[in-house]
């Protein structure tokens, strides 16, 4: 490495606030979409054990795919990783399989970015995802497929197609996804999002693969129960128990997702991955009562989309506004990462009441030809 080359890398603190995955993740792909090498030491510092996972040794694996680069530090257990990115040509066919229970939904996090923009126009790029569908410590399947997705193709206008093809649930994974990713040849639009409107409707389903029945009901019987406990009508209460084919899962497990819409197009989430130590009815009583906190600040997103959505923000021209409940680590540390590689500014303007307004000032990214 050239002096020259080893001064032009951005360094990245792996311990920082969340000191995770999310990291990895988010410096990865912005180091790929504006050609900025990186190192982190540190890496997952704040996990036990720390180090790289297979996981997230697959998505900076997958990343490197999309855009050529040359890695360093790249292997199981490793607490520190260079990443130097090449050029992205887009539209990609890839796949990614850490082979154990790690996330698809985190797989596809770090490479989404990655595959949004093109400086011509091109067909989609299709990724298809290996590992958990429905696993712990990670947004599920389902909630990507009906808050996040939706909120990428409301404020964004971006059309990401995904299927399901096998739920893999926790802790044996052996799920698989497919998604078809649209590029844009302009910049992502500013979002300003700052009324949330009266709960219209509150959607869910509890789902088990290769359990029987009665636990998904149990879950999704716990989840209205709490609701209703919380003064929620149950007139607008719609959440349905679903037990998997034994084609469409590998192992058994279970999970449940409830998401509230409102009148302003708002979708707020909450959700639960059974284990086999915990009742169903637990399960469905900890979604129920995460929905009900989250829509306890009046915030426009969830806890769980706040942070998935600054890089987003940060790459869009013009400025963005958004109410969100309480700042998580997770929103804290994506705007530290957005701040350093971007140099979008943030404004956070915190509310006695609980809630937060996010403003972003976005560097309109657009990529070279």
């Amino acid at each position: 490495m050239t002096s020259t080359i080893a001064h032009s890398l951005v360094h990245i603190d792996g311990s920082f606030c969340e000191g995770g995955g999310q990291i990895l993740r988010n410096a990865v792909a912005l180091s790929a979409l504006l050609s900025k090498p990186i190192s982190i030491p540190n890496v997952r510092h704040n996990r036990r054990p720390p180090g790289l996972r297979k996981q997230h040794e697959a998505g900076i694996i997958l990343a490197a795919a999309i855009c050529s680069a040359e890695t360093e530090g790249v292997h199981l257990s490793s607490t520190s990783i260079t990443f130097k990115p090449g050029k992205i040509e887009l539209p990609k066919i890839l796949t990614a399989d850490p082979g154990t229970a790690g996330s698809t939904t985190l797989l596809l996090q770090v490479s989404l970015p990655c595959l949004l923009f093109s400086s011509s126009p091109t067909s989609p790029s299709q990724l298809t995802l290996h590992g958990g569908t429905n696993a712990i410590q990670a947004p599920q399947i389902d909630y990507t497929q009906h808050v996040f997705l939706p909120f990428m193709k409301r404020h964004f206008g971006l059309d990401i197609a995904l299927n399901i093809i096998r739920r893999g649930y926790f802790p044996k994974g052996g799920g698989t996804v497919f998604c078809s990713v649209p590029s844009l040849t302009g910049a992502l639009p500013p979002v300003t999002l700052t009324e949330r409107g009266p709960v219209q409707l509150i959607r869910g389903e509890a789902r088990v693969g290769g359990l029987p029945f009665i636990i998904a009901e149990r879950m999704k019987n716990a989840a209205c129960a709490t609701l209703i406990a919380a003064a929620v009508s149950p007139t607008i209460i719609r959440i349905d128990a679903v037990r998997e084919t034994q084609e469409g899962a590998f192992g058994s497990g279970g999970g449940i997702l409830l998401f509230a819409e409102t009148d302003n197009g708002c979708v707020i989430g909450g959700s639960s991955v059974s284990t086999k130590s915990r009742d169903p009815e637990e399960i469905g009583k900890e979604a129920a009562e995460e929905l009900l906190r989250n829509l306890r600040h009046d915030g426009c997103v969830d806890e769980h989309l706040q942070d998935q959505i600054i890089i987003f923000i940060a790459l869009a021209k013009g400025r963005s506004t958004i109410k969100t409940g309480p700042l998580t680590d997770h929103t804290i540390t994506a705007i530290k990462i957005a701040e350093q590689m971007t140099g979008a500014t943030f404004h956070l303007q915190q509310n006695p009441s609980g809630f937060v307004i996010i403003s972003c000032d976005g560097i309109g990214y657009t990529p070279s030809p």
